[in-house]
């Protein structure tokens, strides 16, 4: 399948949002050019011998993504000496898990659309997509076990937390836990762990100070945090074409997400307007669940797009990237420290 022109345009775009001035745009287009190879290697590493896992396992790289994951690896060891084929390497391997995450998720969620084409268990079935998931992780750890046992601990550990982080987003939250920050816990799991990974791994293939490790790794989860927190602000956006998905997906198939969880606290507390706003979601949840158009929740999903607790999870969101930027603070100025801070300024600020 033919990748959407709009996610070439990100990919493409992306080191040149990052690096300003003639000098960093030369820096834009040296990493354009490492990314280029990295997605060369995506494409044979993602081959199969077998047409039936051939076509499954590469679908949803086909469909494009920013490859904000690649390009923060690339980022990190340019800390050392810089990409080189280890770094390539682990950016290749970050990547396919986050795939093979991809596919897994869809499945859980029942989702229609990711990245703008039909989900992958729409155009074969679950177990076809679960298992395309599957053929993707394990290439992932295979690539990663040439690269030295530390490498292998981080894969591994990193495969629990995404496990991990959509075992208790699947089961909610337990009697004893405050759901919004069980929330946070999920997101930092599901997302900020693959990111993180992904930040530390240029450090180590890079051959950098090891004392950076640890701040690009506390970065990395933070802008994974706030990356999934202005999805759900994007979530209620109108804009089809930016989101690929209809507003307010997420709440009409009674996903958790912050402005609802925020909702709920409030309309708990004080009642009112938040506790009629919830009653409306929830109706309108039921009924879709028992047949009822998804247009039922149309009122509901602008009212909570309008609603402050939309403009407090963005201000959630830009907190936790303010937080990842002060992470960075034991790193030398320098055009790849700059190009960090607006990464996280880049994420926040995204419409889709």
């Amino acid at each position: 399948m033919n990748r959407p022109i709009a996610e070439d345009t990100a990919t493409q775009a992306l080191p040149m949002r990052l690096f300003r001035g003639a000098q960093d745009r030369r820096h834009a287009k040296q990493l354009q050019e490492q990314l280029e190879l990295i997605e060369a290697g995506l494409i044979e590493h993602l081959r199969f011998a077998s047409p039936v896992a051939d076509a499954p396992a590469r679908y949803l790289m086909s469909a494009g993504g920013k490859r904000i994951r690649p390009m923060l690896t690339l980022l990190t060891s340019e800390l050392g000496t810089g990409p080189n084929e280890l770094v390539r390497r682990a950016a290749q391997a970050v990547e396919m898990t986050h795939l093979a995450s991809l596919y897994h998720d869809d499945v859980m969620d029942d989702a229609k659309l990711r990245r703008g084409v039909p989900a992958a268990q729409t155009v074969w079935s679950n177990s076809v997509a679960i298992l395309a998931g599957d053929l993707l992780f394990a290439r992932a750890s295979s690539l990663v076990s040439g690269m030295g046992e530390e490498a292998i601990l981080l894969q591994a550990e990193t495969f629990e937390r995404l496990c991990l982080g959509q075992l208790h987003e699947t089961v909610g939250p337990q009697p004893e836990d405050e759901p919004i920050a069980h929330y946070i816990q999920v997101l930092a799991d599901k997302t900020g762990a693959l990111i993180a990974t992904a930040a530390r791994m240029g450090v180590m293939f890079g051959e950098a100070p090891q004392e950076y490790a640890d701040p690009v790794t506390e970065y990395g989860e933070r802008i994974g945090v706030a990356f999934q927190l202005i999805d759900d602000v994007i979530d209620l956006s109108p804009q089809k074409e930016q989101t690929g998905k209809r507003a307010g997906t997420d709440l009409r198939a009674g996903v958790a997400t912050l402005p609802l969880l925020l909702l709920q606290q409030r309309a708990a507390q004080a009642g009112g307007a938040d506790a009629e706003l919830l009653a409306q979601i929830e109706a309108g949840v039921r009924d879709i669940e028992a047949g009822a158009d998804a247009s039922v929740l149309d009122s509901a999903v602008e009212a909570l797009r309008a609603h402050e607790v939309t403009r407090e999870t963005e201000a959630t969101a830009r907190r936790w990237a303010a937080e990842a930027v002060t992470a960075l603070d034991p790193l030398p100025k320098s055009p790849v420290k700059r190009a960090l801070e607006r990464m996280a300024d880049s994420i926040v600020s995204r419409e889709g």
